[in-house]
């Protein structure tokens, strides 16, 4: 069965709690799946290499997830507008992958979380979005047909998913967020499924 694969970075657990509405979006289209993963934090000095399995959440993604994969949806916290170090380390890594293709031609999307309404996520976003253009992919978005889209409060925009954890620090969705969410793993998971019947 076609896999999406659902990579994220969660230091709070917002980002996870997001990535597991993504993934019950992509499993709602029929003969569609999610694989999870997530990517090893990173640290200025090393002391001690990251263990091989995370003590919980989602294993850790492995280069064969992005070759397994039909379609992606790359997940990271903002970081002051930008996508959080970890996730641009494993970026940055994929050379041979950006060589090779692995990516061309594969629907793509993108989701953060945020602390404050007005804390980057659009820009966030599309600075993830961009080494996803440099790999070949299809970016995929979420349509102003999808109505949260116009009724959010909170997290959700067209670049793709997000969340408002706020002051508290709230990891839950809000009812919108997590209907973006799945709105936007079923758009991916669907454009897969019809480039795969090609």
């Amino acid at each position: 069965m076609p896999e999406i694969l659902v990579l994220y970075y969660s230091r709070g657990g917002s980002v996870a709690r997001l990535a597991r509405q993504i993934a019950r979006g992509v499993g709602e289209v029929d003969g569609m799946s999610a694989r999870l993963r997530t990517v090893p934090p990173v640290a200025a000095v090393t002391q001690q290499a990251a263990p091989p399995v995370p003590e919980d959440g989602a294993p850790y993604v492995d280069r064969q997830d992005l070759a397994d994969c039909a379609g992606l949806i790359l997940g990271s916290p903002t970081r002051f507008g930008n996508m959080a170090a970890p996730v641009k380390h494993f970026i940055d890594g994929l050379g041979a992958e950006w060589a090779s293709g692995t990516l061309v031609g594969k629907p793509a999307a993108v989701f953060t979380s945020t602390a404050t309404q007005h804390g980057g996520q659009e820009s966030t976003l599309l600075s993830m979005q961009v080494p996803l253009l440099h790999h070949g992919c299809v970016l995929v978005g979420i349509p102003f047909t999808e109505p949260q889209l116009s009724s959010t409060r909170t997290g959700g925009t067209p670049y793709g998913a997000s969340h408002v954890a706020g002051g508290e620090d709230d990891p839950q969705p809000s009812e919108e967020e997590a209907a973006l969410a799945r709105a936007l793993g079923r758009r991916v998971a669907d454009i897969a499924r019809r480039l795969e019947a090609r």
